[in-house]
């Protein structure tokens, strides 16, 4: 999932959770606990395995509302700076202060909850792999 920008009200909780998966596993994921989440510049790619074609949705606006919960791989910024971050089960935040305000953000999406979830200005496409 691809965004130009994210924003939190009433930012609630952020964990490390097991998260199981369809082969009877699990993963470790990020789990952001909110109010609202508004992703502007929204993008999300589908490929499932062993296929040919995803599906590429991209939206001006998503905005999940009401008893939000994202479940995340892993998350990767450009800070205003112009330095990398990477943010996951496996790479914690730094130790030095990062400037609020992160730009071109990427997530491993790995789901989300909410009780209303809308988009502005869709577009869906199949698109070969």
């Amino acid at each position: 999932m691809g965004s130009e920008s994210l924003s939190f009200k009433g930012l609630s909780g952020i964990s490390f959770v097991a998260v199981p998966t369809a082969d009877g596993g699990t993963i470790t994921t990020l789990k952001l606990e909110a109010d609202e989440i508004t992703i502007s510049g929204f993008s999300l790619t589908v490929r499932p395995p062993e296929e040919d074609e995803g599906l590429v949705t991209k939206a001006d606006k998503m905005t999940l509302k009401g008893d939000v919960s994202v479940y995340i791989g892993s998350i990767t910024a450009t800070t205003k700076n112009g330095d990398s971050l990477t943010l996951g089960p496996e790479t914690p935040p730094p130790m030095d202060d990062v400037e609020p305000g992160l730009l071109r953000v990427t997530m491993g999406l790995v789901g989300s909850t909410a009780d209303s979830i809308t988009y502005s200005n869709t577009d869906q496409k199949l698109k070969e792999a």
